[in-house]
């Protein structure tokens, strides 16, 4: 409900066999997100698959055009609300992302990362 999918030129978004994906969610497939099987993506997070070019400053940032990297996310993955996800990261196997959360790096599977930036707090095995 209230989630907002979007896909420009070459994007896109593949999403695996029982994802729950929670309200107010907003899926940017720009760069392509892939989303594994049995994820929970809970309310009110961001996936960027782009980023905007800033390095000119003698132009403005809306004018450098942008860079996709795509962003993967594997099985059995628990996301918790009010998380973004940035461009270019992996979030792998069996891993928990904590609510509120910025993930701006790629995380390992089977951990637990929170924060801002989000950082591996343990591993679930």
């Amino acid at each position: 409900e209230n989630c907002y999918l979007y896909a420009f030129k070459d994007g896109f978004i593949k999403i695996g066999e029982d994802v729950f994906i929670g309200m107010f969610c907003v899926i940017d497939g720009t760069g392509g997100v892939t989303i594994g099987n049995k994820v929970a993506i809970s309310y009110h997070t961001s996936i960027i698959s782009a980023s905007h070019k800033y390095g000119d400053i003698e132009m403005p940032p809306g004018e450098q055009g942008s860079d996709a990297k795509g962003i993967k996310i594997e099985d059995n993955v628990w996301i918790g609300a009010n998380v973004t996800i940035l461009d270019g990261v992996t979030i792998g196997e069996g891993a928990i992302v904590g609510a509120g959360s910025v993930v701006t790096s790629s995380i390992p599977k089977f951990a637990v990362a929170v924060g801002v930036p989000a950082r591996v707090i343990k591993y679930r095995k």
